[in-house]
């Protein structure tokens, strides 16, 4: 398991072997080590400086890291650690702690693991936004076990359809007065799918030429531009 560690959490070395005719009950933990918030404040603690790629979806970022094993200690648990330390050496971000289970771990993996999961989270955060994950109104309890992995799969076809050159030239980013972006997030791919599904049907609905109407072509993108997002 690897998640975040506080920068204060109390942490131990392992409780020393007991001594035959020791009286009292067994020591949990050893000697209290420095906390991360002291490594961090100590000019003597020796950094590791390594690139990581993917660092929360973006690019490479250089960060200075330190490791260790210990004993968290918690009242009522304690519970053998690896711990890594992690400075950003650009300055621009907070200093944070990460823990693994895994005492055999490598620090840079442990970072790595756990940086991975921004793209999990941004993937189930726009099919609730956009796909209606977690909004399933049906009776039955199968029917409800069918929806999440169509939608997933249904997300993964828009992404698919998307590194497609044809629909890749419709999707564009769509910026708010408030909010702009520099690339398409799923809501521009969702609807660069959605322009071409829909041109195509419009295109191809009247077989025969004397049946066929003109209408003008601004008015007509501005229609299928507001239809292709959602509300």
């Amino acid at each position: 398991m690897i998640t975040r560690l506080r920068l204060d959490a109390r942490l131990f070395t392992p409780a020393p072997r007991r001594r035959p005719g020791t009286r009292g009950r067994p020591r949990i933990v050893g000697q209290r080590l420095p906390s991360l918030a002291e490594r961090l404040a100590n000019p003597k603690t020796a950094w590791r400086r390594v690139w990581v790629d993917g660092w929360y979806g973006g690019d490479e970022r250089l960060i200075e890291f330190v490791s260790g094993t210990a004993i968290w200690h918690h009242p009522g648990k304690h519970v053998p650690i690896r711990y890594v330390l992690v400075r950003d050496v650009a300055g621009l971000l907070k200093p944070q702690a990460f823990l693994c289970t895994d005492l055999e771990a490598d620090p840079l993996e442990i970072v790595r693991w756990f940086v991975r999961r921004w793209s999990t989270e941004v993937t189930f955060a726009e099919v609730r936004r956009h796909l209606g994950m977690e909004t399933q109104r049906q009776w039955s309890d199968k029917a409800i076990a069918r929806t999440t992995p169509a939608l997933l799969g249904l997300f993964s076809l828009v992404s698919l359809w998307t590194d497609d050159p044809a629909i890749r030239r419709l999707a564009r980013p769509r910026c708010a007065a408030w909010y702009n972006k520099h690339t398409i997030t799923f809501s521009d791919a969702l609807a660069a799918v959605r322009r071409s599904l829909w041109a195509a049907a419009v295109s191809n609905a009247s077989r025969r030429p004397a049946n066929m109407t003109k209408s003008q072509i601004d008015v007509l993108k501005r229609m299928t531009a507001a239809l292709c997002y959602p509300a």
